[in-house]
């Protein structure tokens, strides 16, 4: 493994983008906390003090909120084809500032430069995917009742607030302002307290892009900022992508002050079952693939961390796949080489390594990985080389508990029957992903597995206007396609007379 290195060039970019006060948007003004409260926020490569952010307590919330009722009534009435205008230009201006936004991500979340800067890409993609297909969230004419023409609307509910996680600031951040603002509503967003740099900088340089109190950008915790923005009165729809705990949190919090629409996008201990005759050398770039190594270093909730190897070919594939997680290259986020930087925090990384050894007691086999790199460098962040777990079973947490980190388990398997059981055994049921050449048993087996989503012969990749949803405990509502911009909208029924008003007996089940 080689000592860990720095991009002078990005590191040079750093220093100039924290000298700066950083804010919140309320308003389309950018504003500090109004009691002063602050976050402060280090670097998990290195552990040095990067800046103190505003921690948006109830007052701020509630201010956010205010200038997001304000700006609804106008909004609402805003014709699409200027909405879809705002969008683009909002689009322009993530791809200019895309480098600092991506350096942003990686000094603060631990994630590679280069994928930050494309998830920069990825916003832009999925928003302008968003503005493009906003026309098609349109009602219906139903069949006349006699002298009664009936149709539905969709209607925005007003203001949306949202949520989202640490594994992908900036993408999160930024594709998630789409479907609540182009369906007509007003929008709090919360960014995530661990890595909260590039929500505050969005803030600064969309400020100008909307209306004042269209989009809101606040930051804090979950008890505090999360809760409050929950439990307003005036938020009737929410939406959150965090983990299961987080999204029970939620919906019994909204429960208690009124009927509110949650949507909850949340984690996943998701099963990749590979046949004998699949294509092993594809199937092992696909596990590798699927685990998000590369990527967020296996924080993310559509990870395949649960590998199902047939016996078969179970010994051929784990050693073709070790060889693979030894050729990534670990590194500091900001090394443009690198391709898996650290964990987000110290908290979370402790949280990981409590589950590899958890897995040493309950008997797995530890293949590779399991500590910090081998190398100069590693010592003062939080990194964890890709570890791989083997002879486990799903008797073991290992098996059954989602670890959000870079900690593959891999179960062998003989029976058909079983392994689809053993798929489908655990809370969740987010993605999954078959491997095999039999067309017939891939269909069937993505047929019985108890997920939202499923790659036959793939992994880990989302396709736009593809939904990405959950069974199980891993969530409701759905993500990314249509579906998502249509959950931002309220039906509602229009009878519109064309006759004389006649004085009838009530009836259900026609004209009234």
């Amino acid at each position: 493994m080689a000592d860990i290195k720095v991009s002078s060039v990005y590191e040079e970019r750093v220093k100039t983008l924290l000298e700066r006060e950083w804010g919140m948007l309320i308003g389309g003004e950018v504003v500090a906390a109004r009691g002063g409260e602050t976050i402060e926020t280090t670097s998990p490569a290195d552990g040095r003090f990067l800046a103190k952010v505003p921690f948006a307590q109830r007052e701020d919330v509630n201010q956010a909120v205010a200038a997001a009722k304000e700006a609804f009534p106008a909004w609402r009435k805003t014709p699409l084809v200027e909405k879809a205008a705002r969008m683009r230009a909002f689009v322009r201006v993530l791809r200019e500032h895309a480098e600092e936004l991506g350096i942003l991500d990686a000094i603060d979340c631990g994630n590679p430069a280069k994928a930050m800067i494309g998830d920069v890409g990825m916003a832009c993609g999925g928003l302008e995917y968003i503005s493009g297909v906003a026309m098609e969230v349109k009602g219906q004419t139903l069949p006349s009742m006699g002298e009664n023409w009936l149709l539905t609307r969709r209607e925005p509910y007003g203001v949306v607030g949202r949520i989202v996680p640490f594994n992908h600031p900036i993408l999160f951040m930024a594709w998630k302002i789409g479907a609540p603002v182009m369906t007509g509503n007003t929008l709090v967003l919360k960014g995530p307290e661990q890595a909260p740099l590039s929500s505050m900088y969005l803030s600064e340089i969309m400020k100008d892009v909307f209306p004042p109190g269209v989009v809101n950008i606040i930051c804090g915790d979950g008890p505090t900022t999360g809760d409050a923005l929950v439990r307003h009165p005036e938020v009737k729809r929410i939406a959150l992508v965090g983990s299961v705990e987080t999204g029970q949190r939620i919906q019994a919090s909204a429960a208690e002050v009124g009927v509110k629409h949650v949507s909850l996008e949340l984690g996943g201990k998701n099963p990749m079952i590979v046949f004998p005759d699949a294509d092993l050398d594809e199937a092992v770039e696909a596990a590798a693939f699927g685990m998000n190594f590369h990527w967020c270093q296996g924080q993310s909730c559509g990870s395949t961390s649960r590998l199902f190897l047939h016996e078969e070919i179970h010994d051929e594939f784990l050693e073709k796949l070790i060889e693979r997680v030894k050729k990534i290259r670990i590194g500091h986020p900001l090394d443009p080489e690198t391709q898996m930087g650290c964990l987000v925090s110290k908290e979370h990384y402790e949280k990981v390594m409590g589950y590899v050894e958890l897995g040493k007691k309950e008997g797995a086999r530890l293949v590779h990985g399991g500590g910090k790199p081998e190398g100069e460098g590693f010592e003062d962040g939080y990194f964890l080389a890709p570890t791989i777990f083997d002879d486990v079973t799903m008797e073991m947490r290992l098996a059954n508990e989602e670890i959000f980190g870079p900690v593959l388990s891999v179960l062998r398997w003989s029976d058909r029957e079983k392994v689809i059981q053993e798929a489908n055994a655990v809370e969740y049921g987010l993605t999954g992903a078959v491997w095999t050449t039999d067309i017939r048993t891939a269909f069937e087996v993505a047929d019985a597995l108890d997920t939202g989503y499923v790659w036959i012969n793939g992994s880990g990749s989302h396709f736009l206007g593809a939904p990405f949803s959950g069974h199980k405990n891993s969530g409701t509502d759905s993500e990314e396609g249509i579906e998502e911009l249509l959950s931002y909208t309220q039906s509602k029924t229009v009878s519109i007379g064309l006759g004389a008003v006649k004085a009838k007996e009530p009836s259900r089940g026609g004209q009234a």
